[in-house]
């Protein structure tokens, strides 16, 4: 399964394609930061961005879109970009009817490192050593993504429906999911 990992963000989002396959086995296909100057107009920077998600998922096909959920912070302008451009990856991604799923930061932590207040340093050291790479993408967005990506995989994102590698819970979970997007 190939699996498009969002880290969102209006100055910079970061996008890493994998492929994974059976027994947690995970490969890099494409990491990237798509930038957006924050001096130009917001639609501007999100048009910008949409573009870069937009050709991420044009060249390289996922079949499943990974994003890490908008948490509440105390920077409201952070939080509101965020949610700007992880709309625009689920717009996107329902466009081409691929399941977008939604993790944490401390769900991502916890997946790669097994540590859910891990560092970003530790985030980016996990994901270069699983992915087989010299060392961590930078910036911390392109290896957060890379990371998003790990997590939907190694939760079972990329077993079939039904398989042994899914818990009952995921099954459950991706059922009613399937049930909701049905619904509309």
């Amino acid at each position: 399964m190939r699996i498009l990992g969002v880290d969102p963000g209006l100055t910079r989002c970061g996008l890493g394609v994998i492929d994974a396959s059976g027994a947690r086995k995970v490969s890099l296909v494409h990491v990237s930061a798509a930038t957006s100057p924050a001096a130009d107009e917001t639609p501007a920077r999100i048009a910008l961005l949409a573009d870069a998600v937009e050709s991420v998922l044009d060249e390289h096909r996922p079949d499943a879109v990974a994003l890490e959920r908008v948490f509440a912070q105390h920077n409201v302008r952070t939080v509101m970009g965020t949610a700007q451009i992880s709309g625009v990856v689920m717009l996107a991604a329902q466009r081409r009817g691929l399941p977008v799923a939604l993790y944490t930061p401390s769900e991502v932590k916890a997946a790669v490192t097994g540590d859910g207040r891990a560092a970003k340093a530790q985030v980016g050291y996990m994901v270069a050593r699983v992915l087989g790479l010299a060392e961590a993408p930078r910036p911390a967005d392109a290896a957060d993504a890379l990371a998003i990506a790990i997590t939907h995989a190694w939760r079972g994102g990329a077993a079939p429906a039904g398989s042994a590698a899914t818990t009952a819970a995921q099954r459950r979970r991706a059922e009613a999911e399937r049930a909701a997007r049905k619904r509309g």
